[in-house]
């Protein structure tokens, strides 16, 4: 078993951390503040291939290893929540729905620029009444001619109000449950009948639009199916799956955030003529919170192990993802509590990590269903 990074995956880290810390770092409260679409940001990540970090270079990606792919998601969110979720849903969920159930022209048209960074993805799967319960979505897609006509409203989708391409999934047999599910390509620039209704206003991941998208009418080429009909459902958990790896990694990363925010303040603040983190009830919070966050570390990288294996990995991302959450809002919220009054105010960051953390319990499966899922693999050994 091997814990050292290897000297690419070292170069990725140091290459990633160098950029968050020269270019996130200080513009992280105002993305917070403004909580705009940091574009210049993306752009620049292009330029370093962040925003293809998984795929192969046929298609313009940057070839890594998905341990590499996680250090850097880890490290973009130690820089900003907000980013981290702009990189994970643009390449883990809509870039890997092109990349493992696109056929070839499919990958050449639309993996390619996603990859390159030029375009923007996003990946529509939850509704209003249809989150955990993924086979109660009512959008429908029918097929007229050689089109299919997509009817429907989806939302929390992040980057959904500033996607060039958008992975949607839909009901082409309403009567066949899960098995009536597919999943098209929308490319809301050409496709009349794309709305976005709104974005959320939203407690943390700023940065990152969450939106409300009605398909009105909408058409689409019947070359946008991705895959075969009747296989959404399917291709949803599977992408989801190894998305799951990546929260973790934000939830790491912002961890880690929150632990060297509040190391850093318990060295400088002083009570009773000594620096707080002399104290051992400080002490042991920064122990606490530092020993998590590497049992977090630990399983993001097991079942990124398993992934590159080709292994089973359902239940090892689902604890992957569980624990690093759960982990980031602890750590979060201990670091608050170091900080004192202090951290809940805005005059310092540790209350925008908290915010921040609070998501990773809630989206691309919530806490609950996480469980459900690793005591059924549990059950099954």
């Amino acid at each position: 078993m091997e814990f050292a990074l290897s000297a690419e995956q070292r170069q990725i880290r140091d290459m990633v951390s160098k950029f968050v810390d020269e270019e996130v770092v200080p513009v992280a409260s105002e993305i917070d503040h403004d909580d705009e679409f940091p574009a210049d940001l993306v752009d620049e990540m292009a330029e370093l291939g962040l925003m293809g970090m998984p795929f192969p270079e046929e298609y313009g990606g940057a070839g890594l290893d998905y341990h590499s792919y996680a250090i850097g998601l880890e490290e973009i969110s130690r820089g900003s929540g907000g980013l981290g979720t702009v990189v994970a849903a643009h390449t883990s969920l809509a870039g890997n729905m092109l990349y493992e159930f696109g056929d070839e022209d499919q990958k050449q048209e639309y993996l390619t620029p996603l990859a390159e960074g030029s375009d923007v993805g996003a990946f529509a799967l939850s509704e209003a009444g249809a989150g955990s319960d993924v086979p109660a979505m009512e959008t429908t897609a029918t097929k007229e001619g050689d089109e299919y006509v997509l009817e429907g409203n989806k939302l929390w989708i992040s980057n959904g109000s500033v996607a060039d391409t958008v992975t949607v999934f839909a009901k082409t047999d309403p009567e066949a449950g899960n098995k009536g599910i597919s999943s098209f390509v929308v490319r809301p620039k050409e496709d009349d009948g794309f709305i976005v209704e709104g974005t959320e206003e939203k407690l943390g991941d700023k940065g990152c639009p969450t939106a409300e998208l009605r398909f009105d009418d909408l058409r689409i080429p019947e070359d946008r199916l991705l895959g075969e009909g009747g296989e959404g459902f399917v291709q949803a958990l599977k992408t989801l799956n190894g998305g799951r790896i990546t929260i973790a990694a934000r939830g790491v990363g912002i961890a880690r955030a929150a632990l060297d925010e509040a190391r850093d303040y318990a060295n400088e603040r002083e009570q009773f003529d000594q620096p707080i983190g002399e104290f051992q009830s400080i002490k042991h919070k920064l122990a606490d919170m530092d020993t998590k966050i590497q049992a977090a570390k630990l399983l993001m990288h097991k079942a990124a192990d398993k992934k590159i294996r080709g292994e089973d990995y359902i239940k090892a991302s689902a604890q992957a993802k569980l624990y690093a959450s759960e982990v980031s809002r602890e750590v979060a919220n201990e670091g608050i509590q170091i900080h004192g009054g202090y951290g809940y105010t805005k005059d310092f960051p540790a209350e925008r990590f908290y915010r921040d953390a609070k998501l990773n319990e809630i989206y691309e499966g919530t806490s609950e269903v996480l469980r459900n899922t690793i005591g059924d693999q549990v059950l099954e050994e």
